[in-house]
């Protein structure tokens, strides 16, 4: 999925935009130590840079994520995808779809774009090589036409990277 396909939303329910502009405050006085957000005039979609910590296969590195809120968050996670070029990680498809359980089956209403962020930087940097997941081609393949990875019925069997 790119930026340019969206999945179909609706509005943001009046909860999702106050819980988001409350989000969207605490960010810009201290967000996550490697991320970056530009504030934009889309509250829905955010894309947020990712840098590689130090002492990483990924320093120095820098990535885009893009956030696209659903009507209603935080009941319902947010989709959460890389923009492309993907890091190679082996839970990171190279469309940019990311085999976490908090953007899927554990997601809860008390997480935040920020905790989010800082889990997905913890999967990387607890990563022991960059390669991609062993079903990365068959994955894509089946996702073509902009197939967002909520509907993908995702097996969480390895949580060592």
């Amino acid at each position: 999925m790119t930026s340019s396909s969206t999945p179909s939303r609706k509005a943001l329910s009046k909860i999702a935009s106050s819980r988001l502009q409350k989000e969207l405050a605490e960010w810009q006085v201290g967000p996550p130590a490697g991320f970056n957000y530009r504030v934009s005039d889309n509250l829905q979609r955010w894309v947020i840079e990712v840098g590689g910590a130090a002492g990483t296969l990924y320093a120095g590195e820098t990535y885009q994520l893009q956030v696209d809120f659903p009507e209603h968050y935080p009941m319902e996670a947010p989709q959460v995808i890389f923009l492309n070029p993907a890091p190679m990680h082996p839970h990171i498809y190279s469309n940019g779809h990311i085999c976490l359980d908090i953007l899927y089956d554990s997601w809860s209403p008390a997480m935040t774009v920020s905790s989010v962020c800082i889990s997905i930087l913890s999967m990387l940097s607890s990563s022991p090589a960059k390669q991609r997941p062993q079903d990365n081609d068959r994955y894509v393949r089946n996702c073509r036409n902009g197939r967002s990875p909520k509907e993908t019925r995702w097996w969480f069997h390895d949580d060592k990277v």
